[in-house]
Order: structure tokens, then sequence, then C-alpha cells
């Protein structure tokens, strides 16, 4: 399935706009939200084919909504990238434990997140 319908996840304005920019510009929309309560109301507003999730956030992090949504049966089969400044292999291995598809770290190669969004359609 072609993954056009992001949702970009991340507390950072400037983030959100980097992001938002770099992947509109690479043919998706983008819906963004910056924080967990907004991202689940994102979620129940429409179903994204993709979810760009940043860890550190204030309230729910993205480690618990990632969780959260992976165990959410209408959500399940919606893949998460984890996408954060953490750079520590315990944190990529617990992101994937939460149930994310994938890890990339900041400051984001364009073309390396390009590839794991496609790797995963």
């Amino acid at each position: 399935m072609p993954i056009r319908n992001l949702l970009l996840v991340d507390d950072s304005k400037t983030e959100l706009m980097f992001l938002g920019d770099l992947l509109t510009k690479a043919g998706f929309k983008v819906t963004t939200a910056e924080n967990g309560e907004e991202a689940r109301q994102r979620l129940e507003e429409a179903k994204p084919d993709l979810i760009l999730m940043d860890v550190v956030m204030p309230g729910q992090n993205g480690f618990q909504l990632t969780r959260s949504i992976a165990r959410d049966p209408r959500f399940a089969d919606v893949p998460i990238i984890m996408c954060t400044s953490k750079n520590q292999e315990t944190d990529r291995v617990w992101g994937m434990r939460q149930g994310a598809r994938d890890y990339i770290t900041k400051p984001v190669d364009e073309a390396e997140l390009i590839a794991k969004i496609k790797a995963l359609e």
C-alpha cells in the first residue's frame, strides 16, 4: 500500500516545519500534532498511512504513545517510525519493543528518511 498521508508528532514547531516541509516536497500529505493528546485527536479525525513520532514530549512521551497506538486495534496496522534525538541503542531497541517499525535519529538525513518510509510501503 503506498504511503501518502503522514502524521508528524513532535513538540518542536521548528521540527514540525522542517520535517513537514521536507515531506511535503517529497510528495506526502502531512498532518501535524505537537503532543500525545493532539496526536490522538488527529488519529480520530483521519487514519494516516504512517506516523513519524518524536520521543521527548511533554505529557505522554513518544514511547508511551507508540505503545498505546500499536495496541489499539483500529490503528495497529499503521506503521510508526520513531524520529528522535535519542541516539542510544537502548532507545532504539525500546522504541521497537513499543511497536515502532523503524527508528531514525535527528538531525534527519532526508534521503534516509524517505528510504525508510518507502521501505514500509
